[in-house]
C-alpha cells in the first residue's frame, strides 16, 4: 500500500519545530535518511534537530560533515526536546530499535508520525506512513521532497543516495527496479557524487577491519548442502584486532558469495553476552518472519534480531531456527 502523501504534506505544514529520530547501531538509511529530511525541511523553515539513542559510526560520519546528528544523554538532554511538536520517527517502527530515544518517544507530548519501508512494527503511538516496498526509507524522503515542493539541492541528494545506494547493496538487490535507478539519477542530477561516496564507505578500511573480516570468514561454515552458511563474531575478535562493532557491517553480505548458498547468518556476540542476527536469504526463507520469532524483524531478503545469551545458547537457537526453515 502507499502512502497517504497529501496527509503527510498536511502534518509537516502544521508543525513547526520537529525532532528526527531513527535506529540504534545506525546505517547509512537511517543516517542518511534523517539527514535528507532535514534538508528538506530546512527549505522549507521548519526547526529542526536529529538526535539518535547511539552516535552515528565512525566509518560513516562523512555523511554529516555539519554534525547535525546528536546522541541522547551526551551532546543532548531529554529536557532539551521539551518543546518539539512533531516527533518523525525514520527507518524502524520497533521499541527496542530505539535504544535510549524510546523514552523520549514514549513521554513527548509532540504529535508522532513514522516514516518507514520495514514489514515489522510495534505500535509507537505514532501516525504510520509506510511502504514496505521501498527499497530503503531514503527513497521514501525522496518522494517526501517531491509532495512538499522543495528544490533537490546537493546537500539534500548526497545523503539520500548514500541511503538508497547501501539498502540496495549498490544497486544490486531484488529490491532494485527501474524507479531506483531513475531515483538515483535524480539525485545524481541534483548533485550527489557516487564515486565520492563509494570511496567514503568502501575505500576507507582500516586494517583493523580487515583483520576482523579474515577472521569472520574463516569462521564461516557451510551446512545443508551449501544452502546454508553461517558465522559468528566473539568480543574477544575485537579485542584482538582492534575492531569495533559497525566493522562487522556487510559482512554477512559476503558470505553470499559462496556458490549454491541461500541463507547466510552472522552472529554477533554482545559485552552482555547476547548475541545480535543478521539474517539474509535468496530463497523462499522470509528473514523477517524468521527473525520475528525471535523479537526481531525487517525484510523478505535481510533481517535482524537480537537474542538473550549465554552466547553460545543464543547461537544454538538461531541456527536451529534457521535449519528448520530451510528443511
Amino acid at each position: 500500500m502507499g502512502i497517504n502523501w497529501p496527509r503527510f504534506v498536511e502534518v509537516i505544514r502544521a508543525h513547526q519545530r520537529i525532532l528526527l529520530v531513527s535506529h540504534i547501531r545506525p546505517d547509512c538509511d537511517a543516517l542518511g535518511s534523517e539527514l535528507g529530511m532535514a534538508g528538506i525541511l530546512d527549505a522549507l523553515g521548519k526547526r529542526v534537530r536529529i538526535v539518535n539513542g547511539q552516535a552515528t559510526p565512525p566509518n560513516y560520519t562523512f555523511i554529516d560533515p555539519h554534525r547535525r546528528i546528536q546522541t541522547i544523554n551526551v551532546e543532548v538532554q531529554p529536557a532539551d526536546l521539551n518543546d518539539v511538536e512533531l516527533l518523525m520517527v525514520l527507518d524502524t517502527s520497533a521499541w527496542a530499535q530505539l535504544g535510549p530515544m524510546s523514552d523520549v518517544v514514549k513521554s513527548t507530548k509532540a504529535k508522532k508520525i513514522v516514516l518507514d519501508h520495514h514489514v515489522s512494527a510495534d505500535n509507537l503511538g505514532a501516525e504510520e506512513f509506510k511502504n514496505v516496498e521501498a527499497e530503503a526509507t531514503g527513497r521514501l524522503v525522496l518522494e517526501a521532497a517531491q509532495h512538499l515542493g522543495v528544490r533537490l539541492t546537493a546537500e539534500i541528494a548526497t545523503p539520500l543516495f548514500a541511503a538508497i545506494a547501501t539498502d540496495t547493496g549498490w544497486f544490486r538487490f531484488s529490491s532494485v527496479r527501474g524507479d531506483t535507478y531513475r531515483a538515483g539519477g535524480a539525485l545524481i542530477d541534483a548533485g550527489a557524487k557516487p564515486t565520492a561516496i563509494y570511496n567514503a564507505l568502501y575505500e576507507q578500511e582500516t586494517l583493523a577491519r580487515l583483520n576482523l573480516t579474515g577472521c569472520i570468514l574463516g569462521r564461516a561454515k557451510a551446512e545443508l548442502d551449501g544452502r546454508f552458511i553461517h558465522t559468528a563474531v566473539r568480543q574477544q575478535d575485537f579485542k584482538d584486532t582492534g575492531a569495533i562493532p559497525s566493522d562487522t557491517e556487510d559482512i554477512v553480505n559476503m558470505t553470499l558469495n559462496v556458490a549454491g548458498t541461500q541463507m547466510a547468518v552472522i552472529i554477533v556476540e554482545q559485552p552482555t553476552g547476547d548475541a545480535k542476527v543478521s539474517f539474509r536469504s535468496r530463497c523462499q526463507v522470509d528473514c523477517s518472519k524468521l527473525a520475528e520469532q525471535l523479537g526481531g524483524g525487517g525484510h523478505k531478503a535481510a533481517a535482524g534480531a537480537f537474542v538473550k545469551g549465554p552466547f553460545e545458547q543464543a547461537q544454538a537457537k538461531v541456527l536451529d531456527a534457521v535449519r528448520a526453515a530451510l528443511k
